[in-house]
């Protein structure tokens, strides 16, 4: 057997509802010009009810005073409960409230700023303990000390994604321009990173390249190649007519061979020169 159970909306209380004067009278601490007039008035309970009146208030526009009041029972005393300034449908309001640490955007940390990371930051690890970059755990075997945390493996993925994605990509449009066989990874400027990044990131090292000191994918490129050159192709050169000099010519015998077909035809005699 299944039991329903229904919820009665409020009766709007008409003794209540009519205390309007009651409720503007409530609101004391402003001036009487920044009350407008009377909106509505909304049943909250078994004779409790809430009247709205338009705001005045600069910089509050779509605002609303609200005014609770209610009665005992057998009684036409209204009493005020409470009164606040809410926002209507169309109130302006500020934007929510977002924490320090999702309001902050690449480049922002300036000169003496200090950002702390939570403990429970996702992009690290515990290092020596929960490290999953096989190079890392190795220099800590052998040498025991370093840092307390590393990059975690969602903290590299993430990292990877975003310089591949960036300028130092393939796509950026300094490595679209560049030529085709001017990549990073055989750049004699291209230095590898460490780690489970080295297979597909390295720093560039030229001075003269606009990601000098930056991280660079290994397809990425730029026209500062080391070799860039040294693959170019030279053009070819345009070939001059053939001249013939018949200035002189000197007379050549052509044999006459017992069965050859020179034998059936008359001397001739071919110029030479």
């Amino acid at each position: 057997m299944t039991t329903r159970t229904t919820t009665r909306a409020a009766r709007l209380d008409q003794v209540c509802a009519d205390a309007v004067g009651v409720a503007r009278g409530a609101i004391t601490d402003v001036d009487a010009a920044d009350i407008g007039e009377h909106l509505e008035a909304i049943a909250e309970g078994d004779r409790v009810v809430t009247h709205f009146f338009e705001s005045h208030l600069a910089g509050y526009r779509g605002w609303r005073w609200a005014v609770t009041v209610t009665r005992v029972p057998r009684s036409r005393h209204v009493t005020v409960c409470e009164t606040v300034l809410l926002p209507g449908p169309d109130a302006l309001m500020a934007p929510g409230w977002v924490p320090w640490n999702e309001r902050l955007q690449p480049g922002d940390l300036g000169v003496g700023d200090l950002m702390p990371t939570a403990p429970d930051d996702e992009r690290l690890a515990q290092g020596y303990v929960l490290s999953d970059d096989a190079a890392v755990e190795d220099v800590s075997w052998e040498l025991g000390l370093g840092r307390s945390r590393v990059m975690s493996k969602e903290g590299r993925m993430e990292t990877a994604q975003r310089w591949y994605d960036g300028d130092a990509g393939p796509e950026a449009p300094i490595s679209t321009a560049a030529p085709r066989n001017a990549r990073c990874g055989s750049c004699g400027f291209y230095l590898p990173l460490a780690g489970s990044l080295r297979q597909m990131f390295g720093v560039c090292g030229n001075l003269y390249a606009p990601d000098d000191g930056r991280a660079v994918s290994a397809d990425h490129g730029c026209g500062a190649h080391s070799e860039a050159l040294l693959g170019t192709t030279e053009q070819p050169v345009e070939e001059l007519p053939t001249v013939y000099d018949d200035s002189e010519v000197e007379t050549v015998a052509v044999s006459r061979g017992h069965g050859s077909v020179e034998e059936a035809e008359p001397a001739e005699d071919y110029g030479h020169s």
